[in-house]
């Protein structure tokens, strides 16, 4: 029986509201439901994205939740508290200097960040909304956080990963290194898994899907940059990095014989989304640009791997 997994990757909030409309697009053109995929596989603001669809949220309710007019009062209050376009001042000490000289490109620099200062309160109330149990409705919700003491990726449930609420593991997949507060579980310190890879489609297991569509707003086509200099600045620090490993990600997911979709913005989208994915004050603008440019986007992508919408 063939299974399918939603891999949602980081991205701040306009990745967010990118992904929103990229999800809406995807449901309508294959008729998934993302919240019936087998897997749902989020890193940062894909965390919380996995976070409400896990927890029943459809997408329609998300596209209404970015334009104001959901009805769902969780939903509205986390809108509401997209948490400001600067981050407060950080503090010391370092949170691991080690990474720079045992780890490479975001991993290596996450050691060197200071602690970051940022509320994650925004996202302990969103768990706490969804969260039945001991985790979230859906049986394989999982969420990727890095370990800035060991210097690896986690996926918080996943089969045999290390135990914590939705709460912890939500703020850890979401903990931007200089910004928001490190989380600590157990002995361990979390920051955002972002560090460690953009989307982790390669922590799915050979079983756990048979189809994959990976939606990482943090990567693109080579040489692919939102226009101007600010563009070419976050190619350089960020989209350029995350986009290569991305595709060695997909490659070796491949190789085992599994089909993937990766759906990356396109120029068209990038040129509507700008170079700063934490703009509060942009998020509006962004998503509408982005359900009117992720319908080609996805079309496009189905077409390339075969999937013919």
């Amino acid at each position: 029986m063939s299974r399918t997994a939603i891999v949602l990757g980081c991205g701040g909030t306009i990745g967010a509201a990118w992904m929103i409309a990229a999800l809406h697009a995807l449901a309508e053109q294959t008729g998934l439901d993302p919240r019936d995929a087998d897997v749902l596989l989020g890193t940062s603001a894909g965390a919380e994205l996995v976070t409400m669809l896990a927890g029943g949220v459809g997408v329609d309710e998300l596209v209404d939740m970015q334009r104001g007019r959901v009805g769902d009062l969780r939903l509205r209050e986390h809108i509401a508290s997209t948490p400001p376009g600067r981050p407060p001042t950080p503090r010391p000490p370092l949170l691991n200097p080690r990474l720079l000289r045992t780890r490479s490109g975001l991993a290596a620099y996450a050691g060197i960040a200071p602690s970051g200062r940022g509320d994650l309160g925004w996202l302990h109330r969103l768990a706490e909304g969804f969260e039945v149990g001991a985790w979230l409705p859906h049986p394989s919700a999982r969420m990727v956080a890095y370990d800035v003491l060991a210097g690896e990726r986690v996926v918080f449930g996943a089969p045999g990963s290390p135990i914590a609420t939705v709460s912890e593991a939500l703020r850890a997949s979401w903990s931007t290194p200089g910004w928001m507060t490190p989380v600590p579980i157990g002995d361990r310190i979390f920051v955002d898994g972002g560090m460690g890879s953009t989307a982790s489609v390669d922590l799915l297991a050979p079983e756990d899907a048979d189809l994959v569509y990976v939606l990482a707003p943090m990567a693109s086509e080579p040489g692919l940059r939102v226009p101007g200099a600010g563009g070419r600045v976050e190619y350089r620090l960020l989209r350029g990095p995350m986009s290569r490993g991305l595709a060695s990600e997909v490659a070796a997911v491949r190789a085992r014989g599994t089909t993937v979709v990766p759906i990356l913005p396109t120029a068209t989208d990038l040129a509507g989304l700008g170079a700063y994915f934490m703009s509060r004050s942009r998020r509006v603008a962004a998503f509408e640009s982005s359900m009117t440019t992720a319908p080609g986007t996805v079309r496009a992508a189905l077409s390339a791997a075969g999937q013919v919408a």
